[in-house]
């Protein structure tokens, strides 16, 4: 028994490690949204890990006076569940799996257009964060910022 309780302890702290490793994920955290076009700030996406996907929800949005403070995906196909759905709050990031230095697989909805793309996201440093969503050969990347 004297000899179970060491071995017991040290597969707890070995299981507590490797989920402690898993929550750590430098691309876990708030991310502010560069607009690649007008290159002015558009929202702060979180993005978090589930059943060892990565996964980013919109937190909060920037909007300037006028434009409707609670906009609506009315642009999202008609067959995807977001369409009509309040933009703050939605999954916009969905499936994203680390393979190297990269996270591929998933795809990226453009709630603006409607337009879910295939997605591919690196690191740049520890506060900047490429984000590339494409269709075949034509792609787009914005980098978006670390919120502190």
């Amino acid at each position: 028994m004297k000899r179970l309780v060491p071995l017991f302890i040290l597969f707890f702290l070995l299981g507590m490690s490797q989920l402690s490793f898993a929550q750590q994920d430098p691309l876990i955290g708030k991310w502010k949204t560069i607009d690649d076009e007008t290159h002015e700030p558009k929202s702060i996406v979180e993005i978090y890990m589930k059943d060892g996907k990565f996964y980013g929800r919109i937190d909060s949005l920037f909007r300037k006076p006028g434009e409707d403070p609670n906009p609506i995906c009315d642009k999202c196909p008609d067959d995807d569940p977001r369409k009509n759905k309040p933009v703050k709050g939605m999954v916009i990031i969905k499936d994203m799996v680390k393979k190297g230095n990269e996270y591929v697989g998933g795809n990226i909805l453009d709630p603006k257009k409607g337009k879910i793309y295939k997605c591919k996201l690196w690191l740049d440093g520890n506060d900047k964060l490429k984000v590339r969503g494409y269709i075949l050969f034509l792609h787009r990347t914005q980098t978006w910022y670390r919120v502190k």
